[in-house]
């Protein structure tokens, strides 16, 4: 009873501003996940190459999320693992749907802002981002377009203009990007920043966007599950004050299983609790959300930190077994 009055008063927070209209979803969907496909001795190209999942491998993955019930995901990329699983996808005629991503890497060195970057980033790195950031553009415009049955919005940068990031961009350049993409493609962009980001600088970049692409993790924010659900609502809320009129999705809130970072708040019972809340209350609002993540990224930071956050914020372990958060009962 005190946790069903709790969510009560969660849910009128924002009853000034939402619900949004069934309309405003994407696609439809109130819930989705993020995707990546790389598992264990699998990575991304961090400057050595990549190593992908093969194409079992994406057939088992979205297998599993669509006997699930998820339709919708989102990727961060336009890299072979992000092509080969559109292609998948086509050829196997999964009835999944794709928010696309265009990774910018740092044309700005942003080494007095982010704690993990020790030194300047030399001109010449950012030089070549500058081009490779471009060819990013052009791949997701070339993706969007060939796979328009499949990708259903685009999203132009990841966490690039707040404060803390390795991978920082101006304002402009982004917006210069978003024009761009928008101008060659039929399907809606957006921009994912942290909620107070956009609360605090959002005014510009806002009006050049279809919606707005909202993170929140109340985590790394230092709650816990008791407040993470209205610690949630009161960011979104704070974004539609500060930027009335727009449509938004939040393209990033999750709960880690294990962290060193985050002691015993990160556990499974707590990210139950936190997806199986958020889940209920985007429905009710019609905002979609892409739970963060399908799968564990063990590929991520270093080797021998396996508690590491970064690493665990799967609804399903390394190895595909679901966490409690999904176990049938």
């Amino acid at each position: 009873m005190i946790r069903l009055t709790f969510l009560s008063l969660c849910f009128s927070i924002l009853s000034a501003s939402l619900p949004q209209l069934p309309a405003d979803l994407i696609h439809g969907e109130h819930w989705a996940l993020s995707y990546s496909g790389f598992r264990k001795g699998q990575h991304p190209d961090r400057g050595d190459g990549a190593k992908n999942p093969s194409e079992a491998q994406i057939i088992e993955d979205l297998n599993i999320l669509v006997d699930e019930g998820f339709k919708l995901v989102r990727m961060y990329d336009c890299d072979t693992n992000t092509q080969m699983t559109l292609e998948v996808i086509r050829k196997h005629n999964f009835p999944m749907k794709v928010l696309l991503g265009i990774w910018l890497d740092a044309e700005i060195s942003n080494h007095d802002g982010c704690g993990w970057l020790t030194e300047p980033i030399p001109e010449s790195q950012l030089a070549e981002n500058r081009i490779s950031n471009q060819l990013e553009v052009q791949t997701a415009i070339e993706l969007a377009n060939k796979y328009d049955d499949v990708v259903i919005a685009v999203n132009v940068g990841n966490e690039a203009l707040v404060s803390w990031n390795d991978h920082m961009m101006s304002e402009e350049r982004v917006i210069q990007f978003v024009r761009e993409v928008k101008a060659n493609i039929k399907q809606p962009v957006t921009v994912a920043e942290t909620h107070y980001w956009w609360r605090d600088y959002g005014t510009n970049l806002a009006k050049e966007l279809d919606f707005l692409g909202v993170h929140i993790y109340p985590l790394w924010e230092g709650e816990g599950i008791d407040n993470g659900m209205s610690f949630t609502i009161e960011g979104v809320k704070n974004v539609i004050e500060a930027l009335p009129g727009k449509k938004i999705a939040i393209l990033e809130a999750g709960w880690a299983t294990i962290a060193n970072e985050f002691g015993d708040r990160a556990n499974e019972k707590n990210q139950k609790l936190y997806y199986d809340e958020l889940k209920t209350w985007a429905k009710a609002n019609n905002i979609t959300v892409f739970f963060f993540e399908a799968f564990d990224e063990p590929w991520k930071g270093n080797d021998d930190t396996p508690n590491a956050a970064e690493k665990n914020w799967g609804v399903y372990f390394e190895n595909r077994t679901p966490k409690l958060v999904l176990q049938k009962d």
